[in-house]
């Protein structure tokens, strides 16, 4: 109790903002969120979307504040302004997708099926008011089938939401192939009171300036973002760390060692007239 009065003096904000979650969600966020802005920004957070404890904890431990509304799009120039602000804080970089067992060699369709089967800590991680429509959604268009990766509906956007999952680095063409799929679902999905449909391009990596240029000339509205794996290491720390040749290197040289070792043993036993267990 002395913590929460100190780090809120400003009574009208425990009235108006704090005092609406529960006792046991501030005792959280007292232990867990030291900066103040980003401690309100939760509790505003819980507010608007009923997370339980433990779900307040998760969004904090995979540092939601800190990706949300990150991603690169081009929702200014494709959206009116009240919609292009709400959707760009839909969109998180990175994507954390812990909950998924996978290598980093995995294919596209293993990404999918993977998510796909963790439908709830992926809705979970893309945030509520998603609702999933499908995978491998199909569309014709020209007599030619094409497939979505991931179909889904935003319940407070009112409008669908394409996700195309890349398992590579973020190449230009990816963009023209979400154009097309984001302009035939505008088409052949879309009811005349639905907003206009969004497109999110999921990559392993990518490049901030290759992103900006790809998404410039882009008429529909598009954002591009990188996943995390739970069993990938963070960039700074893969720096940090020897590659597999280094390793390997060091192997031998070891190995050398200890050979180099066991001969001079030998020599001196050899040497010195002495018998050695």
């Amino acid at each position: 109790m002395r913590a929460f009065a100190e780090v809120y003096p400003d009574e009208q904000i425990v009235q108006q903002v704090v005092g609406q979650i529960p006792w046991g969600h501030n005792v959280r966020l007292l232990d867990y969120v030291k900066d103040p802005v980003e401690r309100l920004w939760y509790v505003r957070a819980t507010i608007e979307y009923g997370w339980s404890r433990t779900i307040l904890i998760h969004q904090i431990e995979s540092g939601l504040y800190k990706r949300q509304g990150q991603a690169i799009t081009n929702f200014n120039q494709a959206l009116p302004q009240t919609q292009s602000q709400l959707a760009q804080q839909l969109l998180k970089d990175p994507y954390n997708f812990d909950f998924l067992s996978l290598s980093r060699e995995a294919q596209e369709r293993e990404l999918e099926r993977a998510l796909v089967n963790h439908i709830r800590d992926f809705l979970l991680e893309l945030g509520v008011v998603f609702a999933f429509v499908g995978s491998q959604y199909h569309l014709e268009v020209g007599d030619e089938d094409f497939y979505i990766d991931l179909l889904f509906y935003h319940l407070q956007l009112r409008s669908y939401v394409v996700i195309d999952l890349k398992t590579t680095k973020f190449k230009p063409e990816f963009s023209g192939k979400m154009n097309f799929y984001v302009a035939v679902v505008d088409d052949l999905l879309r009811h005349p009171d639905d907003q206009p449909t969004i497109g999110i391009i999921l990559c392993k990596l990518k490049n901030k300036t290759v992103v900006e240029y790809a998404l410039r000339e882009m008429s529909k509205p598009i954002g591009v973002s990188t996943y995390h794996l739970g069993d990938e290491l963070p960039e700074p720390l893969k720096s940090s760390l020897p590659s597999i040749e280094q390793l390997e290197t060091e192997l031998n040289n070891v190995e050398l060692e200890i050979t180099d070792d066991q001969f001079n043993d030998n020599q001196i036993k050899e040497g010195d007239g002495k018998s050695y267990p």
